[in-house]
């Protein structure tokens, strides 16, 4: 891969410094648990262990045994360095992406879940298996442009036009943030099973289970990539 790949404790380190600033900590404040925090990052205990040790060492945070993680010292977090070479910083950051594309993306499997046709389907279980001879071919550049596909069909699929031209329009945009988690080759195939979850719910035709996928699927994405962004709590 290129030059901005980055090993995962890397990635995690650089999401809690996102979080400390998206949430508001300050110094003296006490971070979520560890494992919290694993789980909200998507990395091992022993990845986030390791960040934490460099945040640490670094003065940000302060690891206390049995009490927990505090933060130390203000944090400054640049919208460049979560994506570097993000070629739209003059539109929209990536944050500003994969939180609009949670919000629209999982509106639309929603909906999609009941009005798309077999034939649609059809379409999309082809997407997803030529996604999984691309990935396994190493073309990560073929694989963002199904991942593409297999995003701008499902907003077709929805019959909203009004958000399907949301996506034509910042096509350019939305293409970007679709390889940006490729950087980390390593996780590369997470993309093709989470789109395979997102077929099964639509496949049984679960809008729940099609929305809640795709918005998971939007957020593990920004995690891989580096990002950790705020999304509403579910009611």
């Amino acid at each position: 891969m290129n030059s901005i790949s980055r090993a995962v404790p890397e990635v995690a380190l650089q999401a809690i410094r996102k979080l400390i600033v998206d949430e508001g900590f300050a110094p003296g404040d006490a971070l979520p648990s560890q494992r919290d925090l694993a789980l909200q990052l998507g990395v091992s205990r022993a990845s986030l262990r390791e960040a934490l040790s460099s945040l640490s060492a670094l003065g940000v945070i302060s690891v206390q045994p049995g009490k927990g993680v505090f933060v130390q010292s203000s944090v400054e977090v640049s919208r460049s360095e979560l994506a570097p070479g993000w070629p739209f910083a003059a539109q929209a950051s990536p944050v500003d992406i994969f939180q609009l594309r949670y919000a629209l993306e999982g509106f639309a499997a929603g909906l999609a879940a009941v009005t798309l046709s077999a034939d649609e389907l059809d379409t999309l279980e082809d997407n997803v298996e030529a996604m999984r001879r691309e990935l396994k071919a190493g073309d990560f550049d073929a694989a963002a442009r199904l991942d593409f596909e297999f995003h701008r069909r499902i907003l077709q699929a929805s019959g909203n036009q009004a958000m399907l031209s949301i996506l034509t329009a910042s096509a350019d945009i939305f293409l970007e943030s679709q390889k940006l988690p490729f950087i980390r080759a390593e996780r590369a195939m997470e993309t093709w099973q989470e789109h395979r979850k997102i077929l099964r719910a639509l496949a049984r035709r679960a809008s729940g289970g099609a929305q809640k996928a795709m918005q998971e699927h939007v957020r593990n994405a920004a995690l891989r990539t580096g990002i950790s962004f705020v999304a509403p709590a579910a009611p």
